[in-house]
Order: structure tokens, then sequence, then C-alpha cells
């Protein structure tokens, strides 16, 4: 076995284990806030809202820094940091007794929560640019099938054992994954190209902004959250008008699944595909395909009608966090191949802010059907820019930042 395909098995379980133990405390944060005191519904939702938060707000500021690091030092050792530092955060939440305390180690969880983030940037970069979409599409499915399998089993311990044990458990899950990574990892280091521009900080930022693709992919990025969580809080509820039955939450859990499984089932297929036919062509058909099955789930009028149009709108949005990473992989040079990840991954962090927020202020104007609506036309919108990106001049990225570099010394 090959030292790529090891590391590559071995973060796919790194991955499973990660996810499913993180997304394993996410039914219960507003219940574990209600055992701090005798706290009204609205306190115990407003803080439960800004719990759920606090991780991204911090992962967004952190995520170029530690892919410059890593730029520097190897992704392992951030893997590293990352996976223990989010099993020490974890394993104090269990033992919190106030909000206040819950929300700072929520932050903190943020600094140290880009595990999965980095273990994709460090799969692509040992991964060849022809096979990157496919690679990273079957990397996918480890994530995704620990957060289907994660919430069902975190309700299951936290009624089975408490709270408390639950976050220990938890906590004890993600070091296994970090010592897995500590002892089976083996990181090919990058040979650095002593010709190669060292670009500063502000010119890769630049750099990103003003390159139509590159800019283009980091909004498509945004948008996958925006649609993934912008309905999210409001599932159950918008569950609980289609069905009169008593176990509405059990339901919402399926429903919500239902994305997941068709995620699962297409990630890899939509990476291949990418790297037979390319990237920008798979994902416009992505984007067009996620309006397509987006916007029938505002106009049901039963939860299998829902259901279905959850599981083909989880097939077309599946493919697309493999793709976007692949086309950034392809075009971003070897020696901040990290650095720009991380902006990548910051714009992931920055659609899971922006779609609970977006979700809750159009419900509450229009209501819950128009959510699904508007979230369409913003993929609608992610197609039309990747249209006219791929309409003008191809710009080459090194060439485009070897520019912004020397135009920061005149």
């Amino acid at each position: 076995m090959t030292i790529q395909k090891r590391n590559f098995i071995i973060i796919w379980f790194a991955n499973f284990l990660v996810a499913g133990t993180m997304t394993m405390i996410m039914p219960f944060l507003s219940l574990y806030i209600d055992t701090f005191g005798d706290h009204s519904d609205a306190y115990v939702q407003k803080w439960a809202g800004l719990i759920f938060g606090a991780t991204f707000i911090t992962a967004l500021i952190m995520s170029p820094i530690w892919g410059r690091v890593a730029d520097k030092y190897g992704f392992k050792p951030i893997l590293l940091i990352n996976g223990f530092g989010i099993a020490t955060s974890v394993f104090l939440m269990g033992f919190v007794d106030s909000v206040e305390t819950f929300f700072l180690l929520r932050l903190f969880n943020g600094v140290v929560t880009g595990f999965i983030p980095t273990s994709l940037a460090f799969v692509s970069s040992q991964t060849a640019r022809e096979e990157a979409g496919k690679k990273l599409g079957t990397l996918q499915m480890g994530s995704v099938t620990g957060t289907l399998f994660g919430p069902v089993l975190g309700g299951l311990m936290a009624d089975a054992f408490g709270f408390q044990y639950t976050f220990v458990i938890t906590s004890i899950s993600v070091v296994i994954a970090a010592l897995i990574v500590l002892f089976g990892i083996k990181e090919q280091k990058k040979v650095k190209n002593e010709k190669a521009v060292q670009y500063s900080r502000k010119t890769i930022l630049s750099g990103l902004l003003h390159h139509r693709l590159m800019l283009n992919i980091m909004i498509v990025t945004a948008l996958i959250q925006i649609g993934n969580f912008s309905i999210q809080p409001l599932l159950s509820l918008y569950v609980a008008e289609l069905t009169d039955a008593k176990d509405v939450a059990f339901l919402a859990g399926i429903t919500f699944s239902a994305a997941g499984v068709g995620n699962l089932l297409f990630a890899r297929k939509w990476g291949k595909m990418g790297d037979d036919i390319g990237y920008e062509k798979v994902l416009g058909a992505l984007l067009l395909l996620s309006f397509l099955f987006i916007v029938p789930q505002a106009f049901v009028s039963s939860i299998w009608q829902l259901m279905f149009w959850r599981l083909l709108f989880g097939i077309a949005i599946g493919g697309m966090i493999p793709i976007t990473t692949a086309l950034v992989r392809r075009e971003a040079p070897l020696d901040i191949q990290g650095e720009v990840m991380g902006y990548n991954t910051s714009f992931r962090f920055l659609g899971n802010i922006i779609g609970p927020m977006f979700g809750g202020i159009i419900s509450g104007f229009i209501g819950i059907s128009a959510v699904f609506i508007l979230t369409g036309v913003l993929f609608l919108l992610g197609f039309a820019f990747l249209y006219y990106a791929t309409r003008k001049p191809v710009q080459d990225f090194e060439d485009f930042l070897a520019e912004e570099e020397e135009k920061s010394h005149i």
C-alpha cells in the first residue's frame, strides 16, 4: 500500500469520527443550556443561537492563519493541534455551569475547529490534479457519514447517560481520531521551488478578491453553506406544518438526513465527473440542479414530498464542496495552497453564519416557504457569476498573483 493511499484511508476514518462526534452534541444544545438555571424560553433560544454561531465566527478568522502555518510547517501539525484542541474544549463543555462560560468555550472551539477543512487541504495537496475531484468527493463521504449518524447517536447517549458524559465521550472520540493521525499519517513534505515568488497575505487576499474564477469559487462556497443552513433551524417547524403526527422531531431528523443520504451517494461521482469533463461545467450544472430541487420544497403538501426533494437537493449540493476544493487545488500555487484553502474555508464558515440569520429573517417577514425560493435564487445567481467568469478570457492565478505582488512594491 502506498503512503498516499494509507494516509487517505486514515484521514477518511478520522473525518468520520470527528464529524460524527462533533454533531453528537448539536441536538441538545438548547436543552443543555436549560440546565444552567431557571431561564425563560426566549433566553434559552437567544443563547442557543449565539452559542451555535460562536464557533463559526472564530473559525472564519483562523482558517487562513492555520492555512499559512500549514504551508510553512506541514498539515499534520495543524491536524494534531485542531484534533487535541477540539477534544479539550468539548471535554470542558461538559463541566460548565453558565451560558457565558459555554459561549467562551464555543469561541475557543472555533479557533481549533478546522480539522475537516485541513484534512481536505492535506489530501488535496498530495493528490494529482487529474483525480482531485474523485478523491475529495470520496473523502467527503467520510464526514457526511459521520454527520448522518452523529445527531441520532448523540440524542440516544444524552438520554441514556446524561449531557455531561456525552461531552466526555465525544472528546474521547476526537482524541482517538487525533492519535490515529499522530501515529498513522506520514506527510510527504512539499518540495519548495527556490524560484517561487513569496506572496504577502495582502497580495493573496487581493488576488482572491480580484481574480474572476477564484472570487466566484469563494462566493459559491459561501452560497453552498447558506443553502444548507438557511432552512436547517426551521426544518422541524416546516415539518410540523406538513404533518399531524406526534413524533415531529423524529420525522424532522429523517427529513434532514435525506439531504445527507443524497450527498453521500453522489459526492464521489460528481468529483470524478469534474476530473473527466471539467470542474467548471460540473459546478455550473450542480448550481442549476440545486435551484431546480430546492424551489419545489416551498410548494409541497406532504412530508414525503419534502423528503423526496431534500434527497434530490442533497444529491446536487453534495458535489459542490469537492468540486470547489478541486478547483482551488488546480489554480493555487503549491507553496500557498494551504492559505488559499484556508480562505475558501473562511467563506464556508461565513455561509454558516449568514445562513441561519438569512432564513430566520426571511421566514419572519414572509414565511418559511419563501426561504426555499430565495435560497434557490441565490444558487441561480451563483450560476450567473460562474457563467460570466468562464465566458471571459482565462486568467492564470499564479501570473495574476505575481502582478499583484509587483503592484504592491510600486
